[in-house]
């Protein structure tokens, strides 16, 4: 229960109303609470209200919209409570940031929206961009996934790809990556061709095996049911009633890109995940997927997820790196900008020195 009325206390400025919200379950309070106070430690230091508890009751004081933003956060936490949720201090972070974006989305139906469940472990989205991009998948035909290292953009999808293939609206799944060094390098590797391309794709079996049994993962495979294989090996193919995944598609050429989208066959469904900040080309090569947008932007049933730093659903610290090689990127690139612009100065200045010491 909430309710908001002027201050009682005359020492708060008259500008500032309080908000009670009532707990009756007092289990949920210190679920709510957290463990010595952890959690509302979280939720003040988010806020410009101030914030007391006393019993089953908490005090929210403060301007009207910072306690109403309160009023929000808390709202969202009990309901995470109440759907059997275990309150952390990262969902708490990530509803918090999901309100203060002012997004439409309710936090508690974002953090609660599952795809896969395995062995008491549930996969789902945890931040807004991520059901954004999980949304979309289910939505379009072809989905394109470009962010930083840690947003999940292929392990999500792949979690889709599991759903479809259980769910039956799809009779298999194809990963796919490309290996960029698949020329002399991969040459000197010992072993077979399936020796050499396995370190490529040694990322998307670990994610495999979080989602299906290991066991039926070789059956699985050997039946075709699921396909892990090089990019090289799409060419000339044609993919029906396929979950189809590219996963590090920034270090396609555009023409291997065009190679890879006209497999879609029907029924079918495509993921292209990858991040433009990583690309491992050789010097000179354009990226596919650093083009793609530009080609095929406003077409229809194509769509293009973009996911950032607020994303990162590894350690704390990956997005602040994210964060840090993003503002080291931009103060580079305007240096360079300074310097073309300089060297652009430069000759008229030499040359009209030169024409004084004549």
């Amino acid at each position: 229960m909430t309710e908001t009325q002027p201050p009682a206390n005359p020492g708060v400025p008259a500008a500032h109303v309080q908000t009670r919200i009532t707990v009756d379950d007092p289990h949920v309070m210190v679920r709510l609470l957290g463990a010595r106070d952890e959690l509302l430690k979280l939720v003040e230091s988010s806020i410009a209200s101030d914030v007391h508890v006393r019993g089953n009751q908490i005090t929210i004081t403060g301007q009207p919209a910072d306690n109403a933003l309160a009023e929000r956060i808390f709202s969202e936490l009990l309901e995470l409570i109440q759907k059997g949720e275990t309150l952390t201090a990262d969902a708490v972070r990530r509803t918090v940031g999901m309100l203060e974006e002012g997004t439409t989305e309710r936090p508690a139906e974002v953090l609660t929206l599952n795809i896969l469940s395995r062995r008491g472990r549930t996969i789902r989205p945890k931040t807004l961009g991520q059901k954004k991009y999980v949304d979309a998948i289910d939505q379009h035909t072809i989905v394109f996934g470009i962010g930083p290292a840690g947003t999940g953009k292929t392990y999500l999808a792949m979690a889709k790809a599991v759903q479809s293939l259980q769910a039956k609206q799809v009779n298999r799944i194809i990963l796919t990556r490309p290996a960029v060094e698949a020329g002399e390098r991969l040459g000197f590797l010992p072993g077979t061709l399936y020796d050499k391309i396995d370190p490529y794709l040694r990322p998307l079996y670990d994610a495999l095996h979080d989602m299906i049994d290991p066991e039926s993962i070789p059956k699985l495979i050997a039946a075709g049911t699921i396909e892990v294989a090089p990019l090289a090996y799409m060419r000339g193919r044609t993919l029906n009633d396929a979950f189809i995944i590219l996963d590090e598609a920034q270090n396609t050429t555009p023409e291997q890109m065009k190679m890879f989208l006209t497999r879609l066959g029907f029924g079918s469904k495509i993921v292209v995940t990858g991040d433009v900040t990583q690309v491992d080309l050789p010097g000179g090569t354009r990226s596919g997927l650093r083009v793609v947008r530009d080609i095929l932007d406003g077409l229809a049933d194509v769509h293009f997820s973009m996911l950032g730093s607020a994303d990162v659903v590894r350690h704390r610290l990956v997005s602040n790196i994210v964060d840090a090689y993003d503002r080291w990127d931009a103060a580079q690139e305007s240096q360079e900008q300074q310097g073309q612009q300089g060297v652009h100065a430069i000759p008229g200045r030499q040359a009209h020195g030169r024409g004084r010491r004549r």
